[in-house]
């Protein structure tokens, strides 16, 4: 046995291996060591290899879901090794052979279709890259629905791009370096190969018909068709034909910004806290998901956009409506991924009935919305997706009982009347039964033991059993029964008469389960021939749950719809942050509003003002409400007007990252050098105190040219928050610069923070007032007070850190530092080292490592 074992972990690799064995799962080594510490089971032994004892733990195969559940999201990648033979058979083939076992899937994080191991409110991607010809390229599937993207990306997107598909599971071929990332062999991401994978899982001769793609995204989507191929063991699971996904299609928000903006996260982790969990009104879990999909991808194409925006203002003016759609996708089963379990092999009665469930009220839904005269243009072409099921509905609903079993090895979910053979089958095993029946009481009678019983069990099947006492009688030759067992407080016996009814059974049941698998098979192979038809309504349904769940919310919530124009402006009156308002409103409190008015003659906000003014809440509401808006959303404003923005960067806040060795400032930097790098005139971009964590000169060194970069190069539309005063002295040399600040008043030697915008510059921090709200000792308070008079005092007689700062030109007229002379470099590249003797070669080592010594 140990042999086979270790035969399949080297097939495994670095899988935990589930090793079947009877009715568990057993695990051994440090497989066993790795999964008894993250499931918390006991770790045992077993024999011994190499002259130690093996470690082993073990889970039941009826609960392996939940253990693979636990193991996933732990890290873990499983394999799961099944018995392909009986024991019978086995033993057929000679002596003690063993039962045959072979690896029949790979269990990864980013290849789970079961209910039990997926979030259903949340997308499940799987994520792969490709490079061929210097081109990157993406390919991204959520087999739990068959949803497939490919896209040709950028380099330096490749962050924003994993950001916005959150994926369980990234492969790349070797060599590529991302950390975390599960590396496959290199020919499994060649274009030829990719290219010949895509034409045989959709059965087609030229991929035309499915959209131009380039070498590196057939590299891409070549390498995750074969890792799917690798972890499904040959069976591969549900892919929808890929969408083309062009990075312009979306805004671009980076992995930085989105972490800041908590869009579907929350800086502490998980969902609770975020946007998505804020504005979330969806009743359905394919709604849930897409809803994610439209905050995490937002679109730059206006009209999609406009139409987005048209269904959810039907369902936010027709109340009747809005309340009869959702209560109707209230009731729909999760199609989508009840159709993905179907196609994987995995699927079973219940999910077929749910199929018929979702899809037959599709058809009535259809017939509903056909009758609204005043259709927005997204629901008329939605409502094509509804028809054409009503054949296999029809069939679902005359072959299936109502609520199937989840386990169809035990039967019972075919329905009566659907096959006469199967009915005739049924009541043979219901007439065995009570014949089985009718001989306990016959055999009560005759032995005059009242506490006879029939019983079943799996090893003995059909056996008589009687209380130990009772025993004796039916232990004599003459009695008619043969002892079989005796446990502690009860013998057991068969009986010829018993054993040909037992027989009957047996034979009747047995036939009835193979006629109704045979049924589901049959029934599984209808509804995958109309997949892609399926996977249209189940996407239909979302798209309409998401437009009515938006509506609900910008009814209850007071938000009004955006006004896209073609024009680089962010004309937003009474906006407020949706997350912090629904904080404040569950403590009692009420949200102040503010407005922002960005246009080309002012499109960099300068906002001064205290610590806990409200500065950071405001930068990050217009940012959410750009999202919002180009996701199709209604917007938490009284009016809202915005240009199209094509990335969004949000520098707001920061924490260390230790893991990759970058302090606070460094994190600041890094991602304020991305900002300036890649933020374009169309571009959105919030900018919190930058410049701190350093000293106040060289904070403010850093402020002052970051400022003059985004309103002279980047020409973007901006909000930059800062305690640096000095900064409002750019306002009379750059003409679209604005001075804003957040209004505070001290009231009987109290701070009042009015969380209001206005206009022009704050006129002091207020820092020892909010220093004394935080609680510091009056002591330390006073201390405080006196060092800043001495502080304000040497300021006025100097002119203050920012003297002498006017007479700089302007950042764009600023002529470049000219590079120092670095003789050791010049010395270096004047050596042709093809051309050297090994005699001038050591000549030339010594006169480098002299200029060396003389470098400062």
């Amino acid at each position: 046995m140990m042999a086979q074992y270790l035969a399949l972990k080297a097939e495994a690799g670095d899988c935990l291996l589930f090793y079947r064995m009877g009715d568990f799962f057993e695990l051994f080594f440090d497989d066993a060591k790795a999964a008894a510490a993250t499931l918390d089971i006991a770790l045992t032994a077993r024999g011994e290899h190499d002259g130690r004892p093996v470690p082993m733990c073990g889970v039941p195969v009826h609960a392996a879901e939940a253990y693979l559940a636990r193991l996933i999201r732990a890290g873990h990648r499983v394999a799961i090794a099944e018995q392909t033979e009986s024991p019978a058979a086995a033993k057929a083939r000679g002596g003690k052979a063993l039962v045959a076992r072979a690896i029949v899937r790979f269990v990864t994080a980013g290849t789970l279709t079961e209910e039990a191991l997926l979030d259903a409110r949340a997308a499940n991607w799987l994520v792969a890259l490709g490079e061929a010809g210097g081109m990157l390229g993406l390919a991204a599937a959520d087999i739990s629905t068959g949803r497939f993207e490919i896209a040709a990306i950028d380099r330096a997107a490749l962050d924003a791009e994993l950001a916005r598909y959150g994926a369980a599971e990234v492969i790349v071929p070797e060599g590529f370096a991302l950390p975390g990332a599960v590396a496959r062999p290199k020919p499994d991401f060649d274009s030829a190969g990719g290219a010949a994978r895509l034409k045989a899982l959709f059965g087609v001769a030229t991929l035309d018909g499915l959209g131009q793609f380039g070498r590196a995204e057939l590299a891409a989507a070549g390498g995750l068709v074969a890792y799917l191929d690798h972890a499904g063991k040959g069976a591969l699971p549900f892919l929808q034909r890929p969408v083309s996904r062009g990075m312009a299609a979306h805004m671009t928000i980076d992995a930085a910004t989105r972490e800041s903006l908590e869009l579907t996260r929350a800086s502490g982790g998980g969902r609770a806290g975020s946007l998505l969990d804020c504005i979330d009104r969806t009743v359905t879990g394919a709604g849930a998901r897409l809803l994610a999909a439209d905050i995490g991808a937002p679109l730059m194409d206006r009209q999609a956009i406009d139409e987005r925006l048209d269904l959810v203002d039907h369902y936010v003016r027709d109340g009747g409506a809005r309340d009869g759609m959702r209560a109707a996708l209230r009731a729909l089963p999760d199609i989508g991924r009840a159709l993905g379990r179907l196609v994987a092999g995995r699927g079973g009665p219940r999910d077929l009935a749910q199929l018929r469930d979702g899809l037959g009220e599709a058809r009535l839904m259809r017939e509903r919305l056909a009758h609204d005269d005043a259709m927005p243009p997204l629901l008329k072409a939605l409502l094509p997706a509804f028809d054409g099921h009503g054949a296999l509905v029809d069939r679902l609903a005359r072959a299936l009982v109502p609520s199937p079993p989840l386990d169809a090895a035990q039967g019972g979910y075919i329905a009566e009347g659907y096959d006469a053979a199967l009915d005739a089958l049924r009541g043979q095993g219901g007439e065995g039964r009570r014949a089985i029946a009718e001989l306990e009481a016959r055999y009560r009678g005759e032995t005059g033991i009242a506490a006879l019983k029939i019983r079943h069990n799996a090893v003995l099947g059909y056996h008589v059993e009687v209380p130990a006492r009772h025993a004796e009688p039916l232990m004599r030759a003459d009695s008619g029964f043969t002892h079989r067992q005796t446990l502690a407080g009860v013998v057991r016996f068969n009986a010829p008469d018993l054993h040909e009814q037992a027989l009957r059974v047996g034979q009747a049941g047995a036939h009835a389960l193979a006629a109704e698998a045979a049924h589901l098979e049959e029934l599984i192979a209808l509804a995958v021939v109309r997949r892609d038809a399926i996977a249209a309504t189940a996407d239909a349904l979302a798209r309409l749950d998401v437009a009515s769940a938006l509506a609900e919310l910008a009814v209850t919530q007071n938000w009004c719809r955006p006004l896209l124009v073609d024009a680089p402006c962010l004309d937003i009156a009474g906006g407020r942050h949706p997350v912090v308002e629904a904080a404040v409103s569950r403590a009692g409190e009420r949200f102040v509003a503010n407005d922002c008015t960005l246009t080309e003659q002012a499109r960099l906000w300068l906002v001064t003002g205290p610590n806990m003014g409200g500065k950071s809440t405001f930068l990050r509401q217009n940012a959410l409400i750009a999202v919002l808006a180009q996701a199709g959303s209604f917007v938490p404003a009284t009016r809202a007007r915005l240009g199209l923005i094509d990335r969004l960067f949000s520098r707001v806040g920061a924490s260390d990252n230790l893991a990759r060795g970058r302090s606070t400032f460094m994190v600041e930097m890094v991602e304020t050098a991305a900002i300036l790098a890649q933020a374009t005139p169309r571009s959105f971009v919030i900018l919190d105190e930058v410049g701190r964590g350093t000293s106040t000169y060289d904070g403010l060194a850093i402020a002052w040219a970051v400022v003059e970069a985004v309103h002279e190069d980047n020409c973007c539309r901006c909000l930059f928050a800062t305690h640096y005063h000095e900064l409002t002295r750019l306002a009379d040399r750059l003409d679209a610069l604005s001075l804003h600040h957040v209004r505070a008043r001290e009231w009987k030697g109290e701070l009042v923070l009015l969380h209001e915008l206005g206009e022009g510059p704050a006129d002091r921090s207020y820092g020892l007032a909010v220093a004394r709200l935080a609680g510091l000792p009056p002591a330390v308070l006073a201390r405080a007070g006196a060092v800043l008079k001495k502080l304000e005092a040497g300021r006025e007689a100097t002119g203050g850190i920012a003297a002498g700062l006017d007479d700089l030109p302007l950042f764009a007229a600023a002529p470049p530092p000219e590079p120092a002379a670095d003789p050791l470099a010049e010395a270096l590249a004047a050596i042709d080292p093809d051309a050297l003797t090994p005699r001038e070669a050591l000549d030339a080592l010594y006169r480098l490592k002299a200029l060396a010594a003389d470098q400062p």
